[in-house]
């Protein structure tokens, strides 16, 4: 299935200046930072933000720190010179700032500031690093906060409200349900998924004032009961993928890098066909090569690995590998590739894989590491 003019590879390096240059990274010990539910609300037993040390050859973790006294860091993020930690806070109204102690990775927290919206499930920073945005899913709108020069969070600048219908589904479609805003790789569109109204919203970004305005198209629209959750970027092709939470599928949308529309072009089940138990997709992850992209499933408790067509960007089921735990809510890979990761955020662990990076295979190994409802996990250089 050839691509569009419209979504060509050209247009999409354009869009991005020329190509996708990553920033280097700072050289040194490479840490895990792990954030943790911490309430009743969430049935949690965490107690913070925990914060490991990194062998990168074997893959085996080293306790360090843990910063208590936050409440439900349910996503984190660095900033691209690695020397603050930013988190969202589950079912609260606020966003904190973390320094990250050169060296050690030991965080030191700066200040925390109201999002303007309830219930903070992911955020992220501009390619500039001066505007923190994040995703408020019981209030449905969307924040975005200034970051002041030596890091610490500014005050809310903006704050959208995501409109539409909800679903048809009673309880996880009563209103809209942003789980997650990312930054297309030319950083002038951001990505909404919408769980509660079955949407996709993109937004043009302003680098300069860090505003929000809604593009011509507005949104994708996705099935009917989809539950729209997380999605990610293909390196180089002008493809994005979209796990959705209700309907247990993965979905492959061309992205117009010019106007910042996105068009739907597959659908498959993140489930393997004899499975017929409850089943919730949460997190999504790119190979850094692309030629892969896996998601977690909580209920069957799986991670899912689909090969990616080199040309079109669409999907082939590959298979499923057990996470040895329950309800794994986080997937992610050691930075370069390497090892994969799941936090098991209802068995208090997070296990590991070797990935082959020509076949995408994961193989298990036997390094599990013990932490109370792990939810999130960001890798850095300690700065």
């Amino acid at each position: 299935m050839p691509l569009s003019a419209a979504f060509t590879r050209r247009g999409f390096l354009a869009a991005a200046g020329g190509g996708l240059v990553a920033a280097a990274a700072p050289g040194g010990a490479l840490f895990a930072y792990v954030g943790c539910y911490t309430t009743a609300k969430r049935y949690a037993r965490g107690d913070g933000i925990h914060v490991f040390q990194v062998e990168e050859r074997t893959g085996s973790w080293r306790p360090v720190q843990v910063l208590g006294g936050l409440v439900n860091p349910s996503f984190l993020v660095l900033s691209k010179d690695q020397r603050v930690l930013y988190a969202a806070h589950g079912d609260e109204g606020h966003a904190s700032a973390m320094a990250v102690e050169r060296g050690t990775g030991r965080l030191t927290l700066l200040n925390q500031v109201d999002t303007g919206g309830v219930n903070g499930v992911h955020l992220a920073l501009d390619h500039s690093g001066r505007f923190l945005v994040v995703a408020n899913y019981t209030s449905g709108g969307v924040s975005v906060l200034r970051v002041n020069e030596d890091g610490r969070l500014g005050a809310v600048s903006q704050v959208v409200q995501l409109p539409g219908t909800p679903g048809p589904h009673r309880v996880e479609q009563a209103s809209s349900h942003p789980h997650q805003i990312l930054f297309d790789p030319s950083g002038r569109f951001a990505v909404v998924p919408d769980k509660g109204l079955d949407r996709v919203f993109v937004f043009g970004f302003d680098q300069k004032t860090g505003r929000l305005t809604a593009t011509a198209q507005g949104a994708g629209v996705a099935r009917t009961m989809s539950g729209p959750r997380h999605a990610a970027f293909h390196p180089r092709l002008p493809v994005m993928w979209m796990v959705n939470e209700i309907s247990s599928t993965i979905e492959t949308w061309m992205w117009e890098a010019e106007r910042g529309h996105v068009k739907a072009a597959q659908i498959l089940p993140t489930l393997p066909a004899e499975y017929t138990g409850e089943n919730t997709p949460s997190e999504i992850e790119v190979a850094p090569d692309g030629r892969h992209v896996y998601c977690s499933n909580r209920g069957h408790d799986s991670v899912a690995s689909f090969a990616v067509d080199s040309e079109t960007g669409l999907l082939s089921p590959q298979g499923w590998a057990s996470t040895r735990g329950r309800i794994p809510r986080f997937l992610g890979m050691m930075p370069g590739g390497g090892y994969m990761y799941a936090a098991n955020e209802q068995s208090d662990t997070i296990v590991s894989w070797r990935v082959d990076a020509a076949s995408g295979k994961l193989t298990e190994t036997a390094e599990v590491v013990r932490t109370p409802s792990p939810v999130s996990i960001v890798f850095g250089r300690g700065a």
